[in-house]
């Protein structure tokens, strides 16, 4: 029977619980969520020593997340593996019901750990989940986040500089296309002229030298 939990609660407010886990199967939890909600959630995991009948933690805890689209034939959408503390963030593509699961494992060594008797099971997970409020981002995120507007506006600005050089560019070719037309179009009237004085003058010529001949031959 799988656990029906109200993980979350209304969208832009954060709810913190812990709750036990039997390393033999994951925990999971299923909440509708709306379209584009942003679901930010850190935990801590700790472990039950039977020597000294506390719940501590220690690196060598492990645990798997997994986020699944029930509605969209568990199509996983979050899949990671972090240590006894993290968090992990995802937004909802769609909306719809979510299953979200977390499997401990543990490579402690320490006798004690883990054992069957420990009240409640082996892990003992507090979670604490912030929906559909970006504000919630820490500090870390924020700077991430900003680092990457910063980037998208150099990226911007970069673009308009290429678009306004390839503008400039084209201006450029039209001009000198421009040119290139009109200094053809001069060089072909010029030699258009110069073939119709050296035609002038040969035709001149050779009407002097006719006339010149015929002179010489009558006298």
């Amino acid at each position: 029977m799988r656990p029906l939990l109200p993980l979350l609660s209304l969208a832009g407010m954060a709810r913190a619980l812990y709750f036990y886990i039997d390393v033999s199967q994951p925990k999971c939890f299923f909440e509708d969520l709306p379209k584009d909600t942003l679901v930010v959630g850190r935990y801590h995991a700790e472990e039950y020593n039977d020597q000294r009948g506390v719940w501590e933690r220690h690196d060598g805890i492990s645990i798997y997340i997994s986020v699944d689209e029930t509605f969209d034939n568990d199509h996983r959408v979050v899949s990671k593996r972090g240590g006894s503390q993290g968090k992990f963030t995802f937004t909802a593509a769609e909306s719809g019901e979510h299953k979200l699961c977390f499997t401990p494992s543990s490579n402690s060594g320490r006798s004690g750990w883990l054992s069957v008797s420990s009240p409640n099971g082996g892990i003992r997970l507090t979670l604490d989940v912030v929906v559909g409020e970006t504000s919630t981002l820490d500090g870390a995120d924020k700077g991430k986040i900003q680092d990457l507007a910063t980037r998208i506006k150099d990226l911007n600005a970069r673009l308009n500089d290429i678009r306004r050089e390839q503008v400039f560019q084209r201006e450029r070719e039209a001009e000198f296309r421009d040119q290139s037309e009109s200094t053809n179009a001069r060089v072909v009237r010029w030699i258009l002229i110069q073939l119709v004085v050296l035609t002038v003058t040969c035709t001149w010529q050779l009407s002097h030298l006719r006339s010149f001949f015929i002179k010489q031959k009558l006298t």
